[in-house]
């Protein structure tokens, strides 16, 4: 779906910061000052939706998952709501320091959440003191609230969308390390030769931030539904081939039509 220009402008995509506040790498995405504030060209901004939109659909069509990541106060419950209606994984409490460059780790606590929730199911839970039930409780609420979000990330994702790569400078790192994709919105105090993909917007709006998460979790979606597709034609075709009779080998019909003649 086209992005419209004017639905990005009821929105305040277009307000970026104080000019004074502005990196020069924005430049190309600004189209004027307007009262010592940048204007975001609104047009380049639809064009990078697109384009980035077009990606993610290929990665999410690839069965790979996309991290979103956003710890400002105005974008984590959108940041929540939109991943979790498409089934993606998504950090919105502090960034857990080597949450990808150490994905051992991070697993390793994740894996330390389901023996937790089996020892609550087959009673193990019970023969503890009450102290001890108290710090088990304890830890699996900090983990829950750190990781809950990512329990079912089994591997490293395909890509990291980023809400303010300012304020995520620590996972930006991290997938620049380890090559991996980095979508992003970028207001005009950022750096955006930081990210692959530039979304150039207002990061701090929670209306522009809905605005443009709402374009990039239908993109996602997109390619989830084609993953689909393709899977269920496969399926077609693998009951199709069981149903038919197996093909009758020419050199078996020959022999055995030889054999009648002798």
């Amino acid at each position: 779906m086209a992005v419209e220009v004017k639905e990005l402008l009821e929105a305040g995509v277009h307000f970026g910061h104080l000019t004074r506040k502005w990196d020069p790498n924005m430049a190309p995405y600004v189209y004027m000052e307007r009262n010592g504030i940048h204007i975001i060209n609104l047009y380049k901004t639809a064009a990078k939706i697109d384009e980035a939109g077009e990606a993610l659909s290929k990665i999410a069509a690839s069965g790979r998952k996309i991290l979103f990541v956003a710890t400002k106060k105005q974008a984590k419950d959108i940041v929540a709501e939109k991943a979790g209606n498409i089934n993606m994984p998504y950090i919105t409490e502090r960034w857990p320091g080597g949450m990808l460059t150490n994905f051992v780790t991070i697993r390793k606590a994740i894996k330390k959440m389901a023996t937790i929730d089996r020892m609550k199911k087959d009673g193990t839970f019970l023969t503890l003191s009450k102290k001890e039930r108290l710090q088990v409780d304890r830890l699996r609420a900090k983990l829950e609230k750190n990781l809950g979000s990512i329990t079912d990330m089994t591997r490293l994702p395909g890509a990291l969308f980023v809400v303010d790569i300012k304020r995520e400078h620590i996972a930006i790192k991290e997938a620049q390390k380890l090559n991996i994709p980095i979508f992003a919105m970028v207001d005009t105090n950022s750096d955006p030769r930081q990210v692959d993909y530039v979304i150039p917007a207002n990061d701090d709006a929670s209306k522009s931030i809905d605005k443009i998460l709402t374009h990039v979790t239908e993109a996602v979606t997109s390619g989830l539904n084609a993953r689909k597709a393709e899977k269920a034609s496969k399926d077609a075709e693998k009951a199709t081939a069981k149903a038919a009779p197996a093909p009758v080998k020419a050199e078996a019909v020959k022999e055995e039509a030889a054999k009648e003649e002798e």
